[in-house]
């Protein structure tokens, strides 16, 4: 497999900068990868293809304000983005900089107000820097008092108010992701209740979505892509729905890349498959492309992601890779609205 084998090209007024006002006003294309075929829908239409038997995963992690704008002891002004949150005072980031800061540097950020946070560099760990912070609170309460929302590199404003809320799935419960399962932002309270009322049953997995997920394929042989490594939890409970999903004859739809690789790496790591999955809780660097033999999703909500990109090659791995770029290329055409904030893809 080749990376051009995943490229498209997208006009850029097509990126969406903001939300729809409304999350469940945004547009959903149906793609039926058994043949092709697409439709145009709206997101709120979405109840009408689901059946009673039917269970959805979700990805509950919640977005960190994991940008913090500062400089050093020295003088010189940096940009951290915490990647995972160790402990209530340690931290790993990425630090961009004139010079690289040394083990030993003292960080110092801005907040609204007069008072500062300040951080230490101990030293490197691979491509991060682990980062103490001092002080009596906890990190995370740190950084909502410091820090900003990491929006995508490809929303090219910052971060405004609205975006601690929208940037945000409804049923967000675990703090830890730099960036968000996207394809929940669509989900508002009253498109779940209509679901439940339908009797589709709601589950609930966690993965922390890392910086990774915005990491270019610098390779033109795609197998040799280093994929890079999230945290997951997928808990007992949600393994006993998808049992009793599978047999009742449901099917199991994954909101999102995020839950599907959640899915699949627990079948992966705990050898087991949908009739009788195992919990697991740890690390995930599954990379999935085509080829790959699904063992848990049955169907898959998504937005449409970046060119070249890793989840491009999940999504093709899924519904056939020219089903993928036909359907892409039809919502060019249509004028969807593309990537965090865009529009959503339904893949029965």
């Amino acid at each position: 497999m080749k990376l051009s084998d995943f490229q498209y090209n997208l006009p850029e007024e097509l990126i969406a900068l903001y939300p729809e006002p409304e999350r469940s006003s945004s547009r959903l294309l149906y793609l039926d990868r058994a043949s092709g075929a697409v439709a145009h829908h709206h997101f709120h239409e979405l109840t009408d293809f689901l059946e009673a038997d039917d269970l959805l995963v979700f990805n509950n992690t919640r977005v960190i304000a994991a940008r913090l704008l500062g400089h050093k002891s020295s003088g010189g002004r940096i940009e951290v983005l915490i990647e995972r949150v160790l402990n209530e005072h340690e931290a790993l980031a990425q630090i961009r900089s004139s010079k690289s800061p040394k083990p030993g540097m003292k960080l110092y950020f801005d907040g609204a107000g007069p008072e500062q946070l300040s951080a230490e560099v101990l030293g490197r760990e691979g491509d991060f820097f682990h980062l103490h912070f001092p002080g009596g609170q906890p990190l995370l309460k740190s950084l909502e008092e410091f820090g900003h929302i990491p929006l995508p590199p490809y929303i090219k404003r910052p971060d405004e108010l609205n975006d601690r809320e929208r940037y945000q799935t409804v049923y967000s419960s675990q703090p830890g992701a730099v960036a968000a399962p996207t394809a929940g932002l669509h989900f508002d309270q009253t498109l779940l209740n209509g679901l439940a009322d339908k009797g589709v049953d709601q589950g609930f997995v966690t993965l922390h979505v890392g910086s990774g997920t915005f990491q270019p394929v610098r390779v033109e042989n795609v197998l040799e892509h280093p994929m890079h490594s999230e945290v997951i939890d997928v808990p007992l409970r949600v393994c006993a729905q998808v049992q009793a999903c599978k047999q009742r004859g449901g099917r199991v739809i994954a909101v999102g890349t995020t839950s599907v690789r959640s899915l699949e790496s627990t079948a992966r790591e705990t050898g087991s498959r949908a009739e009788n999955l195992q919990p697991y809780q740890g690390e995930t660097s599954i990379f999935i492309y085509p080829g790959f033999e699904f063992q848990v999703v049955d169907a898959m909500v998504t937005n449409f992601h970046l060119s070249e990109s890793t989840l491009m090659m999940l999504v093709s791995a899924f519904a056939g890779r020219d089903n993928i770029m036909a359907a892409y290329q039809r919502a060019i055409e249509a004028r969807y609205r593309f990537f965090s904030y865009g529009d959503a893809m339904l893949i029965l």
